[in-house]
């Protein structure tokens, strides 16, 4: 198995922390909320011996990356800047990028403004959508229900609730988001609890942890964030409004590079997403794969489901590159 090695890279004007291993063609794996590099660990191994060079970072705001005070600093052009910034850093032309969650925004967005450095693409949970809501859209749609995006508009509400005990936060929102969870959880906590609930309102206690997370690996995220808090991570939410209006000149512009898409069949990102403006967008989308009875955390849920699907969609790339070139 190969190792996994950590440094820091100067990028898009921060210093990001980066988990690499392997070598070869360059594949940058972009986590979500609330989430780190370590989302990653199992794909890193599998694509270093695979023969990639595999890098997930910490995306700004979180774990040993640098966390800039203002909000504006997290604007989804900020996010894009450090994965072009990463790869300049790394000294790639091209990588295929790979996103779950809010990475995955992030890399879909990559690949929309700078189509000559994404060879391909790898989303999980969050479809393409052309449209970035607004807050008062969003407020619209939820009436009198709780949201998770509005309630993290705010600064200092959320950061105030989720830091009195990070490991429990974290305990709580990997297990509530998981397939293991009781399958009608996830329709209560986005469509049905009060505006006036707490983010963690709602999500049980698990008798004991799912399979795929262990104690040590809980023991991870919670030092993390009980060393930077949970702004920087909040501060991507903040940012919608502006990404709506600096995106809206994009609208429009297709997702060019070769994409594969998954979900997991109880994901919170996917059930409640419509995929046609996905489908019509990506030029090239070669295979949407949803997980059964898994949920949000499917890199994790279904490690090595999601990493062979991975190799062999890289693979299959890479031989059908090769093809046309000899044509």
């Amino acid at each position: 198995m190969s190792p996994i090695t950590h440094r820091k890279i100067r990028a898009n004007g921060i210093s990001i922390h980066i988990a690499e291993a392997g070598t070869g063609p360059l594949v940058v794996l972009l986590h979500g909320f609330p989430d780190l590099w370590y989302t990653w660990r199992h794909q890193l191994h599998a694509l270093a011996d695979a023969g990639y060079h595999a890098v997930a970072p910490d995306l700004r705001g979180y774990g040993e990356t640098d966390a800039p005070a203002a909000v504006a600093e997290y604007a989804m052009t900020k996010m894009v800047g450090d994965v072009v910034g990463t790869l300049d850093a790394m000294g790639a032309e091209t990588a295929t990028v790979a996103g779950h969650d809010w990475g995955a925004r992030i890399a879909w967005h990559t690949a929309q403004f700078h189509p000559q450095r994404v060879s391909s693409l790898v989303a999980l949970s969050v479809a393409f959508d052309p449209r970035f809501p607004t807050t008062s859209a969003m407020k619209q749609w939820s009436g009198d229900k709780f949201n998770f995006a509005l309630y993290f508009q705010e600064p200092g509400v959320a950061e105030a609730e989720l830091e009195v005990d990070p490991r429990r936060t974290l305990r709580l929102f990997l297990y509530a988001l998981s397939g293991d969870a009781p399958p009608e959880l996830v329709p209560m906590l986005f469509q049905s609890k009060p505006a006036g609930a707490g983010a963690l309102d709602g999500m049980p206690e698990p008798g004991a942890l799912p399979p795929w997370l262990t104690e040590m690996d809980l023991d991870y995220y919670a030092h993390a964030f009980a060393r930077t808090g949970f702004r920087g991570a909040l501060s991507r939410y903040r940012n919608m409004d502006r990404d709506a209006q600096e995106l809206a000149p994009h609208l429009g512009l297709p997702i060019l590079p070769p994409t594969l898409f998954m979900a997991g069949e109880y994901d919170s990102a996917f059930r409640f997403a419509k995929l046609e403006p996905m489908k019509a967008a990506v030029r090239n989308l070669r295979k949407i794969l949803i997980l059964p009875r898994c949920g949000h955390w499917l890199q994790q849920e279904r490690s090595e489901v999601v990493t062979q699907a991975m190799v062999s969609f890289l693979a299959s790339e890479t031989q059908g590159g090769e093809d046309r070139k000899s044509r």
